[in-house]
């Protein structure tokens, strides 16, 4: 049966779901630019990215359990960090985190259309990373807006990994918590990379998990003892993934 689902799936999942997710990626990003003239962006971004992702998710379908919800303040900014299997993580946390964020992307998704335009608005973060200079002005000016239950969502591995394999984590997400002097908030998603694998269009239905951790507080640490913050965080997630795994 496992090598004659893909086949059964493989008409629905390019004559239904990809017209369907290219269309429902152009309305509800230039809804959400429309939304964010009259509307606070916290608003906007729910509208437009919270209700995008869960549409997309359930007629993908992908069934996504959130485990954790409860170490989430509302009220708490959060530098948030999670581990990257697929592209597929983007509808996990834009539909299930629950906990308003600035994405910090890749300077390359900015020419999505619908999607690349709506982020900009909502004041997602853009990163040039052939230039650091740039990125390090984006990181600063964006600062300002991480405040009253707004946080900031980093991959720190910085890009997509092979499988379920957690890679090494770049400091920059870890800087950003120590210079705001805003707690962590660990992250594992479990699954996706069965959904869709990276660096594939071998997109199949599935299910898969949201851990989200309990905050790690940076008051103890400094840009001195910053690795020990960092191997503390993604030991965290890679035990996530270890005891949820499917």
């Amino acid at each position: 049966m496992k090598k004659i689902w893909p086949i059964l799936y493989f008409p629905y999942k390019v004559f239904v779901f990809a017209p369907i997710l290219i269309l429902s990626t152009l309305f509800f990003g230039f809804l959400t630019v429309a939304l964010v003239q009259f509307l606070p962006a916290r608003i906007a971004s729910f509208i437009g990215g919270t209700l995008w992702a869960r549409f997309n998710a359930y007629l993908t379908p992908m069934f996504v359990r959130v485990i954790g919800r409860e170490n989430v303040d509302p009220r708490q900014s959060y530098v948030v960090v999670a581990n990257h299997q697929s592209q597929y993580d983007i509808f996990v946390l834009y539909g299930w985190l629950g906990v308003d964020f600035k994405w910090v992307m890749k300077q390359e998704l900015r020419k999505i259309p619908g999607l690349g335009i709506a982020c900009e608005k909502l004041g997602h973060i853009y990163i040039d990373r052939s230039n650091k200079e740039a990125a390090l002005a984006s990181l600063e000016k964006a600062k300002k807006s991480i405040v009253n239950g707004t946080s900031v969502l980093f991959f720190p591995e910085g890009t997509r990994g092979r499988g379920d394999a957690l890679g090494e984590f770049k400091k920059g997400a870890f800087i950003m918590a120590l210079d705001l002097g805003l707690p962590l908030l660990p992250v594992s998603i479990v699954g996706t990379h069965r959904i869709l694998p990276n660096r594939s269009l071998n997109l199949l239905p599935g299910r898969a998990r949201l851990v989200i951790h309990p905050p790690v507080a940076t008051t103890s640490y400094s840009k001195e003892n910053i690795e020990d913050l960092v191997t503390r965080t993604r030991s965290i997630i890679a035990e996530g993934l270890e005891r949820h795994r499917f």
